[in-house]
């Protein structure tokens, strides 16, 4: 007796939705593709919004940079939601047991007081810099047009609440009152003469209304310049006189750093090489706001790693204009 096996093959009816199809093709779609393109509402809008009537609910005329389509611009993160949560989950673990290594170890109460004097100084106070950033690209979220540019800054407002959550953490490990640690941060942000310039910075940027030139000061000037200054080289100056240890709390914003950088690279190059009109106002603004930046950065860089660290970030990051077709003249 023999038994013969059949095999048959079901062709699909659809391949993909509506929307992934008439973007991509009758092929089957990516993940990122079917969370992240074409499902903003643009047409049938039932009411203006009554707070500014002359735009739509979903407008893309909130900047002056023109897209003939925004949805050009695309995460290289590939992060929609579910992407997003697993890729968080994954460093939060990380950064939980670096945590509960130190406070089990008690790493930070080896440091000696004058270094943790310093480290309370210039990294504390910068929790609320992080809630100033985490409220920009919520306002960003909001008013961007196409949900691939507006995830991105959603993500990247949750990402800041939770590097304002370890910093405040870090505080709670430095001295046996952390509470009071944190209560003195906000006074020296507040009053303290060398925080004055980042804070004005934030509260400007706050009312920022075109929504483009907000995430070129908050997401490419203030972070570019800032991160490297107080994670990397005030890390880097930790290490060699002998108190690395906070440099295990602060991995988290290292590295999340060197991740941000890629999608706001891609946005920034996308949007700049659309038209040359594009191009001249974002050299305009980024000009206006990595001037202000350095201004406000230079006093902490001298109770820091130096002015000489500041000049070689300031040096890397026309360097990094330069890749995204931007000028990159210094101001």
């Amino acid at each position: 007796m023999s038994i013969e096996i059949k095999t048959a093959t079901v062709e699909p009816i659809r391949q993909t939705f509506s929307h992934t199809r008439r973007r991509f093709g009758d092929k089957p779609a990516s993940r990122y593709q079917e969370a992240s393109f074409d499902i903003e509402a643009a047409a049938n809008f039932h009411y203006r919004p009554l707070w500014q009537p002359d735009k739509l609910l979903n407008d893309p005329t909130r900047t002056a940079v023109h897209m003939a389509d925004w949805y050009t611009v695309s995460d290289p993160r590939q992060y929609y939601y579910g992407a997003y949560v697993q890729a968080r989950a994954r460093m939060q673990e990380n950064a939980e047991h670096d945590f509960a290594f130190c406070e089990r170890r008690e790493l930070l109460a080896q440091v000696p007081a004058q270094k943790r004097a310093l480290i309370a100084r210039l990294l504390l106070p910068l929790r609320h810099a992080e809630l100033g950033a985490n409220m920009n690209n919520s306002g960003i979220a909001a008013d961007a047009f196409g949900t691939s540019v507006t995830q991105m800054h959603m993500f990247q407002a949750m990402d800041r609440l939770a590097i304002a959550q370890y910093l405040s953490r870090i505080g709670l490990l430095l001295e046996d009152d952390g509470l009071a640690l944190l209560a003195e941060a906000k006074q020296r942000w507040l009053h303290d003469t060398a925080w004055q310039g980042v804070r004005r910075y934030v509260e400007d940027t706050l009312v920022v209304r075109d929504w483009f030139e907000l995430s070129l000061a908050q997401n490419l000037v203030s972070d570019g310049l800032l991160y490297p200054l107080l994670f990397e080289r005030f890390d880097a100056q930790l290490v060699a006189e002998g108190a690395g240890q906070v440099g295990m709390l602060t991995e988290f914003m290292r590295l999340w750093f060197s991740e941000s950088q890629r999608w706001v690279d891609a946005l920034v190059k996308t949007v700049a090489a659309e038209s040359e009109h594009n191009r001249q106002l974002i050299d305009g603004w980024l000009t206006q706001w990595r001037a202000r930046a350095l201004e406000a950065l230079a006093p902490l860089a001298e109770v820091g790693p130096g002015r000489e660290a500041l000049d070689a970030i300031d040096n890397a990051f026309s360097a990094r204009l330069k890749k995204l077709g931007l000028s990159g003249a210094a101001p």
